[in-house]
């Protein structure tokens, strides 16, 4: 029995890996996020359906996007990722029907279904979404 456990944590430590992708973004400041969003309100309810999304400039460091993947939803911070925060003052861009985003500052592009910009060190940072009936919380 000590084998077989022994095994098992040998296959499972050798299995994890810190991954590629840092969400640990020098770039970006942190600030308290707390945002409700009802979907029965007109404004929102296209967030219902795969593909479409909404933005909040009210919080974040440059606002948030809030995505629906379909299968989940995403929310990520409207602040370039890899732009100095003091230096690339406008938040990013996502035009209706894209799914993607994009910093005007470079002109590079980050996908909304992983946050991750091809070729970027920095994707979008990520906030946290969790469903209560109609209503998505978002919060860091």
């Amino acid at each position: 029995m000590k084998k077989i456990l022994l095994l098992f944590l040998v296959g499972l430590t050798l299995s994890c890996d810190g991954g590629s992708v840092n969400y640990n973004n020098p770039n970006i400041p942190n600030y308290q996020v707390n945002l409700q969003i009802n979907m029965n309100l007109p404004g929102y309810t296209n967030l219902q359906f795969p593909g479409n999304r909404v933005l909040d400039y009210s919080q974040g460091a440059r606002g948030i996007v809030v995505f629906n993947t379909g299968s989940g939803y995403n929310a990520f911070d409207l602040a370039c990722p890899n732009q100095a925060f003091n230096v690339c003052a406008e938040p990013m861009t996502v035009a209706q029907g894209n799914t993607n985003a994009e910093c005007n500052c470079d002109d590079s592009f980050y996908s909304l279904y992983t946050g991750l910009g091809a070729g970027q060190q920095y994707p979008m940072k990520p906030y946290r979404v969790s469903i209560n009936g109609n209503t998505l919380i978002i919060t860091n």
